[in-house]
């Protein structure tokens, strides 16, 4: 194979004149091609979640390339043939405002930053197979989202419905509850408001029983707050549906409670101000009552869900002149519209128990509505909790049941399945299984996204568009105004909106609303298999023999969205039949954020690193080496705290190593120095375990061990033609490869090879090499340490009890004192208890 000329004797290390030397033998070799055909190397699947092209690559894509590099090379070293593929997701909003703001076709802005973002990738040295490469905007790509859309349309997984939805006023769009953060749009920190559209849902509640079980089966190898996270956000609550009646009403109104015990603590009814229920019920009520009303829902129309959920928010509502009938007791209870309560909580409208739940609690007391303890709570001490109606603080406990009939004296469990059981029998209620969880809201009122392969026919009404005339491809954003306006801008393309309906071949409009960019993230692992295929959206045999992914490396920011979204997009696939296996990421990492100077980098703030500057002025290695030596991955990464040039001086000192080696090429080790030897093997072993555990930079300072180990060797020992030396130098430069590729390769050269380091096996470990001497025995008298004897890892109880005895330091601690006993653990304890 071609490689570099060889390395002078007296040559210095020069991370730019390596990496010039370097990156056009991967550039022309392509090293990390996986699946050539008759490859029998058993698979990992490792994958690093997908940059957006919003400019070139930035430090916090340095640090996930690094540890995801580490990860892939270790299992190539390790003898599997890797997957490693990378591409783009490159649809969605930034690219959308940034070619507003600049006049721009966003196509042309996508491609230019997705080309400077790949001549990055390859000076970084990631281990990319480069064969592989898929970007999310092109037609090639998302004709497949649009065919899988028309597969759960056919499932009933993929639907339209009027609802009120997140919008933001600055992007002019939809967005999905996990799009809202802290009542802001994620993508622009505009406060979000509620608007009633009809939009494009995804049916994830159809698996939320399944998304939330099958978390057990990731607990091993997820991280904990992930897995949280997740659970937190599908929300499963196990209750009952309670029909109240109406007066005036035709039809009985289930509620869902999860304390259905508490029914006789029921003293009004809460329906939610913007709910479908409130507008019906208002609408009986008098001219006065719909005036309060209507001016009440104004006031609260743009409030955010935190705003109004929140407990310092003062309590605020209006009488609907209604009545509800309590189905325990008979009782007439006041029903109110308020903004406490969600429109999609439940069925929008719940049952307050105002002595048991605070916020039930201050708006009974803000309005002056009956307050009932039903619930006997108490303190630590056993002593009665004050009556809520008098303190202003809700008891919340389990308790034991009181002023509720037949339920006097029950407990909680007790007392909801037989309250449970009565409403069932007589046909007022049935246990229930709610979930924070909402559908997927799909719709998205912009241009740069895969428009959703729907026509509207006045005859047929909603028809799929048939496979062979998909991708339904954007149309040119020549004449079309990109600005945001409250509704999509192809709604402006009449050329491409009308349209003949595929069922009968009349007129027709195509939808005009884009999917969700989240659409494309969900399954993008499974075209990165196959992703030149043009009769499906991935190879379903390339399917069986790479997926799951075995390791998937990315930003906590993804623990709720994108994760839970691929879920569901695997489990649905295989419900089609598609794929045999129903989570798609088998291990998962998340790396922390870098920050600078303890806070976010950003222009605003001046505290903003830019990663072009640090790789030119320390080279590629020293910066992927600071990345994995800072600190476990998941913790955030400060840079105004770490060393790149103390890195740069590490790796100038393992070059140096490898290039004063001067014994040959596959000499024998074993007649090398043992002590180096030894050493040598042990830190081999101990990587190993450290990588897989994700202890990367616990595994840099083993390295570094080594190599100072080695120097010593070479400078005041062994001599640089000790067979030994070499064995450790191939080893510093092979576990060295994984970091810093540029280095060890050059390392490689220098020490005689002409193949690629980063291809070659990980070596044997030497079983001898690892045992050891002598261990360090304990010996306690009465449980107190009165010495430390080096022995035998072989030694004998009896041995061992023979030499504690007759330390003197044990016979001074005994000063004369009969021996009761001797317990030996081997090979590491003894303990002498004497007679006292």
């Amino acid at each position: 194979m071609t490689t570099p000329e060889a390395v002078s004797d007296d040559a210095r290390y020069d991370f730019r004149e390596i990496e010039a030397r370097w990156l056009p033998v991967w550039t022309e070799k392509q090293p990390f091609r996986a699946g050539n055909a008759g490859d029998t190397r058993p698979t990992k699947y490792v994958l690093d979640m997908f940059p957006y092209p919003s400019g070139d690559l930035h430090m916090g894509h340095a640090e996930a390339y690094a540890l995801g590099d580490v990860i892939s090379r270790y299992w190539t070293m390790r003898g599997f043939n890797v997957l490693h593929p990378i591409g783009w997701d490159s649809f969605g909003l930034p690219a959308e405002n940034a070619a507003i703001k600049r006049g721009v076709d966003p196509a042309g802005w996508t491609e230019a930053n997705i080309a400077q973002q790949r001549t990055s990738m390859e000076r970084y040295a990631c281990s990319f197979d480069w064969d592989r490469v898929l970007m999310t905007h092109r037609p090639e790509y998302y004709r497949w989202n649009q065919w899988i859309f028309t597969r759960l349309y056919d499932r009933g997984l993929a639907y339209r419905k009027p609802s009120l939805v997140n919008w933001c006023p600055f992007d002019q769009t939809v967005l999905a509850n996990e799009q809202v953060v802290a009542g802001l749009c994620e993508r622009c920190d505009t406060p979000v408001t509620k608007k009633k559209l009809t939009q494009w849902y995804f049916k994830v509640t159809d698996y939320a029983d399944e998304l939330l079980d099958d978390l057990e089966t990731l607990r091993d190898t997820w991280p904990s707050k992930v897995i949280a996270m997740q659970r937190n956000w599908i929300g499963r609550s196990r209750g009952a549906d309670v029909e109240f009646v109406i007066e005036g009403h035709d039809q009985p109104i289930p509620i869902y409670t999860t304390r259905p015990d508490t029914l006789f603590g029921a003293t009004f009814m809460v329906v939610a101000v913007d709910s479908d229920l409130a507008a019906e019920l208002v609408a009986g009520a008098d001219e006065a009552t719909q005036a309060e009303f209507a001016a009440y829902a104004e006031k609260v129309k743009g409030d955010t869900e935190i705003e109004r959920l929140s407990t310092e928010r003062p309590k605020t509502g209006v009488f609907l002149n209604r009545y509800a009938v309590n189905p325990v007791n008979g009782e007439r209870l006041q029903i109110w519209a308020s903004d406490y309560v969600l429109a999609d909580y439940g069925h929008g409208a719940i049952m307050a128990v105002p002595a048991h739940d605070q916020r039930d609690l201050d708006f009974a007391r803000a309005m002056n509505l009956p307050i009932r303890t039903v619930l006997d709570c108490r303190d630590e001490d056993r002593n009665a909790l004050p009556d809520p109606a008098e303190s202003g603080i809700a008891t919340t406990g389990d308790g034991f049941l009181i002023n509720s009939g037949s339920l006097d004296g029950l407990g909680k469990a007790d007392a909801i399945d037989a309250i449970t059981a009565r409403l069932a029998a007589e046909g007022r209620g049935k246990p229930a299984t709610n979930y924070r969880l909402r559908d997927w809201l799909i719709s998205r009122q912009r241009y740069w996204g895969t428009p959703i392969p729907i026509v509207h026919c006045e005859a047929c009404g909603e028809v799929p568009v048939p496979d062979d005339q998909l991708p339904v491809t954007l149309p040119p954003t020549e004449g079309l105004d990109l600005k945001p306006k409250g509704q999509s801008p192809l709604a402006a393309a009449t050329d491409w909106v009308n349209t003949t309906c595929p069922k009968c071949g009349g007129a027709a409009l195509r939808d005009t609303d884009t999917m969700d960019t989240f659409v494309d993230s969900s399954w993008y692992f499974l075209r990165f298999l196959s992703p030149g295929k043009t009769d499906g959206p991935f190879d379903l045999d390339e399917a069986k023999k790479w997926a799951p992914i075995d390791q998937y490396v990315g930003g906590v920011t993804h623990a709720i969205l994108h994760l839970l979204y691929a879920r569901f997009f695997t489990k649905a696939l295989r419900d089609m039949g598609m794929i045999e296996f129903g989570e798609p990421f088998t291990a998962l990492l998340n790396q922390g954020m870098v920050t600078m100077d303890g806070s976010a980098m950003s222009k605003s703030r001046g505290n903003l690193v830019s990663l072009a500057a640090q790789l030119d002025e320390f080279g590629v290695d020293a910066i992927r080496l600071t990345m994995s030596f800072a600190g476990p991955p998941e913790d955030n990464i400060d840079w105004a705290d770490v060393s790149p040039s103390g890195s740069a001086k590490f790796l100038a000192r393992a070059w140096r190593v490898a290039r004063d080696v001067t014994s040959d090429v596959g000499i024998d080790p074993a007649a090398g120095d043992r002590e180096l030897r030894v050493v040598t093997h042990r830190i081999l072993a101990d990587v190993g375990g450290l990588i897989e555990s994700f202890r990367f930079n616990v595994a840099v300072a083993r390295m570094m061990e080594l190599v100072n180990a080695t120097r010593k060797a070479i400078d005041s020992g062994a001599g640089p033609a000790d067979p030994a030396v070499r064995e450790a130098a191939e080893v510093v430069t092979r576990l060295l490869s994984l970091y810093a590729p540029y280095c060890a390769e050059d390392m490689w050269s220098m020490l005689g090879h002409t193949d690629l380091v980063a291809l070659s096996p990980m070596p044997e470990i030497d079983p001898a090499l690892l045992v050891q001497d002598t261990v360090t025995c304990v010996v306690q008298v009465m449980g107190k340490v009165r010495d430390r004897l080096e022995v035998s890892p072989d030694a004998t109880e009896d041995e061992l009890r023979e030499l504690a005895l007759a330390s003197e330091n044990v016979q001074r601690a005994m000063d004369g004192a009969a021996v009761r006993t001797v317990i030996v653990r081997p090979p590491g304890l003894v303990n002498i208890v004497v007679a006292k």
